[in-house]
């Protein structure tokens, strides 16, 4: 495959957060976040999140916006423990950060992480979902300083002939892009587009960057097999439990149905001898028999 799979993070770095990605950046978010053109991002300034007072490993992009907004930007592949309250925990720390002071507090920016994910989070068929903090009843928004927005994208299917928008072909160059053996013509029609593909050009990497990709790409592969054969295990744990629960259930309902028929000829304590039910409920059965007419 001669390009990445942006889908893994050290791709998806590379392709949206390097030095020279800020062109290709504004357009895929202009494209995913879908603003009004008054709101589109015409401008924004990269920043290594290690070096930007956040010190998380979590964010794979950091970015903010000509108007004062930052931008967090992640790829999720596994649905690892916690996975949801780090993006929470990760929104908030970049907006409390931002103050050093009380007196500070009206300077500081609204914060929008953006997370694309890998994998389903939610139950709804949308495959865009935004959460601001809003009053429940009334649905009345509080403010628009945090906002989390999550593009699933298992839930985009369309096929190349089908992409009608530049999101379109931005989510389908994001799931895809690594199985692709050339630039489709769809998509080369977008110079954004077609410069992410040039950076993801198995060709341009370095050894090193080369090993780190598949250093990343076997992880999360045991990861998933990992995943998924604890849930397998989970199942055949399921399935026999279940068995032997259902052998014991009908074993104990067998044994009171011999019980039953002993009834009419022999005494409590010798159908309790025969049968291993204690005498308490031999009588218990007794008490509940009703004689054949």
């Amino acid at each position: 495959m001669p390009y990445l799979d942006v889908k893994i993070d050290f791709a998806f770095k590379k392709v949206f957060g390097s030095e020279n990605s800020s062109a290709v950046l504004i357009d895929f978010l202009n494209a995913v976040l879908e603003y009004p053109p008054d709101q589109a991002i015409t401008e924004l300034t990269i920043i290594n999140p290690y070096q930007s007072g956040i010190n998380d490993t979590y964010i794979d992009v950091k970015a903010a916006q000509f108007d004062g907004r930052q931008l967090l930007i992640k790829i999720q592949m596994l649905n690892l423990p916690g996975f949801e309250q780090q993006i929470l925990y990760d929104t908030a720390h970049a907006y409390t950060c931002q103050a050093q002071t009380s007196d500070e507090y009206s300077l500081i920016n609204a914060i929008i992480t953006l997370t694309l994910t890998d994998l389903q989070l939610f139950a709804s068929p949308q495959l865009k979902s935004c959460f601001k903090l809003i009053e429940k009843q009334q649905l009345l928004e509080y403010s628009d300083d945090i906002e989390l927005i999550f593009i699933e994208l298992p839930k985009f299917n369309l096929p190349e002939n089908d992409l009608q928008t530049a999101k379109d072909r931005w989510l389908y160059f994001l799931k895809n892009a690594g199985a692709l053996p050339a630039i489709p013509d769809t998509l080369a029609q977008e110079p954004a587009i077609r410069q992410a593909f040039e950076i993801a050009n198995l060709d341009g990497l370095s050894a090193v960057e080369r090993k780190i990709q598949s250093k990343r790409y076997d992880f999360i592969q045991q990861q998933r097999g990992c995943t998924q054969q604890t849930l397998d295990d989970g199942r055949m744990e399921g399935w026999q439990t279940g068995m032997s629960q259902g052998m014991a259930q009908g074993k104990r309902l067998m044994t009171f149905t011999i019980a039953r028929q002993l009834l009419d000829i022999l005494d409590d304590a010798t159908i309790s001898e025969k049968t291993g039910l204690s005498e308490a409920e031999v009588a218990k059965l007794r008490d509940s028999y009703i004689q054949p007419s």
